[in-house]
């Protein structure tokens, strides 16, 4: 399943950086790069596009301009030098927001939900209603993209500007740049449970809550106390 996306920036070396980007990913496949919006415009209007990657500030037709003169407009990821566009973007429910320079991990996190809401439609657009979600995302550890299945996960451990994803069975835990925000974004809230500024918990994993611990098996992990109150409303919702 590729998301068919097209790049605008009027500046090759941004052009270049979000081509080289891309690339690294798996699940987007390029279609083509414009320097202007105008030519985007009318190969959108000629060719099946899924996703649109683009600058804001651009000479004769900005991003902004763009996205509203497509009556059925793709998804869209701005990326732009300046955050005082923000409100206006989501405005238009666009998938995300990049304010340059942006991280590589950054970039990822924002087509991580681009790629979820693209399976969303397509089910949708399937069965007439949404009745599955994406139960899997990408993470790019040990110089590859490797694929995390949901159900797979036990825990997940914040370690600064990393992440540990731990699992279920005896494989290696995987460590990646991301920030536990970042990664919160991406788990479906039905099945993971903040319970520590450092931890997040698989729901169907918790076997046993001693005071300020919860016990996943033989693993004691602390409830901090700032997230203890929304974790007894989560469970007391569930029994």
């Amino acid at each position: 399943m590729n998301i068919k996306c097209i790049i605008i920036d009027d500046e090759h070396l941004a052009l270049d950086l979000l081509e080289d980007n891309i690339n690294k990913i798996p699940f987007i496949e390029l279609k083509a790069k414009f320097r202007n919006a105008l030519e985007a415009l009318s190969f959108v209007q000629q060719h099946q596009v899924d996703l649109i990657i683009s600058d804001i500030q651009m000479p004769s037709l900005n991003g902004l301009q763009l996205a509203a003169s497509l009556p059925n407009c793709p998804m869209v990821i701005f990326t732009t030098a300046y955050e005082n566009y923000a409100v206006q973007s989501f405005e238009m429910n666009v998938v995300d927001y990049l304010v340059k320079p942006f991280l590589f991990e950054r970039f990822l996190l924002a087509c991580n939900k681009a790629l979820e809401l693209y399976k969303l439609k397509n089910d949708a657009n399937r069965n007439n209603e949404i009745n599955t979600a994406l139960d899997y995302f990408y993470v790019n550890a040990d110089y590859f993209f490797i694929k995390v299945q949901f159900q797979d996960i036990l825990f997940i451990q914040g370690l600064k500007d990393y992440v540990k994803i731990n699992f279920k069975d005896t494989r290696k835990p995987l460590v990646t740049r991301m920030t536990m925000k970042n990664i919160e974004l991406l788990l479906p809230n039905n099945n993971f449970i903040r319970i520590h500024k450092s931890y997040i918990v698989a729901d169907n994993a918790i076997t046993a809550i001693k005071k300020n611990f919860i016990l996943l098996g033989d693993i004691e992990l602390p409830l901090g106390n700032s997230f203890k109150e929304k974790f007894e409303l989560i469970v007391n919702r569930k029994l």
